[in-house]
């Protein structure tokens, strides 16, 4: 089998059509300890990184915003808050049991009118051309296959004036941090998800997706490539993460 064939799944090469299964798989796994995990393994950072995030999609009253691989709600509840009754969200995943879950925690929190739930693939968008004022992703992007046609499809589907928000994990500037972050990564991480989460290797897959995953300049590119303009990204902690932003005219 050819490389054009495989892709990577954490460290390892896979055949292109497997990557898809074993993300579900992961995903599947943890999907019941999520939320949880990742308080634990950011100290609650990654609420912050979310409302920052949410800032610079720049939503307003009346918005449309599709939330890509938006897992438990996090997002789209914050999204929510922001496009009030005259705007709509719509939360979508490619994962069953993590939309489920984001389902059930935004009716609990008592959303209903101006939210619906999509089970789609980013790769290819159910939704008509201009769809929507706003997308955003949240710590999705990496595990999507070819990110490439995800990025299109999101272009695609927003309206002139839309703009896309990817919040990723993103590739450490600061050197002198690099040992001890590869140490959390590789031991302290997957070492939680045993206990916490009954599983290792999914949190293991975490820690090498984030390495394989493109630097915050290489993305931006890649959105500039599909043609998103004005992209811009915004570095958080070090470069742990970061916020991608661009623009449709």
């Amino acid at each position: 089998m050819s490389r054009k064939e495989t892709t990577h799944f954490g460290y390892r090469q896979v055949p292109l059509h497997e990557k898809a299964r074993r993300v579900a798989s992961v995903f599947d796994s943890v999907a019941g300890r999520y939320d949880l995990m990742n308080d634990l393994m950011s100290a609650g950072l990654h609420r912050a990184w979310k409302r920052l995030a949410i800032n610079q999609a720049l939503l307003r009253r009346g918005h449309e915003v599709l939330d890509l691989a938006g897992g438990t709600g996090d997002l789209a509840s914050l999204a929510l808050r922001r496009v009030g009754d005259k705007g709509r969200v719509v939360l979508s995943d490619i994962n069953g049991s993590m939309l489920s879950r984001g389902r059930d925690r935004l009716l609990d929190e008592g959303w209903s009118g101006n939210i619906d739930f999509v089970r789609c693939n980013a790769e290819a968008l159910p939704f008509p051309d201009r769809s929507f004022d706003r997308v955003t992703i949240g710590f999705g992007l990496r595990n999507v296959t070819h990110k490439s046609a995800a990025l299109a499809e999101m272009r695609r589907i927003l309206r002139p004036g839309g703009r896309a928000m990817i919040l990723e994990f993103s590739h450490l500037y600061v050197p002198a941090l690099k040992p001890l972050y590869d140490l959390y990564s590789f031991r302290v991480l997957p070492w939680m998800g045993s206990v916490v989460a009954g599983d290792s290797e999914s949190y293991r897959y975490l820690a090498e997706s984030i390495r394989m995953h493109p630097d915050a300049p290489t993305l931006a590119r890649m959105m500039s490539d599909v043609g998103f303009e004005d992209c811009d990204y915004t570095p958080l902690t070090a470069g742990v993460a970061a916020i991608h932003v661009g623009q449709v005219y």
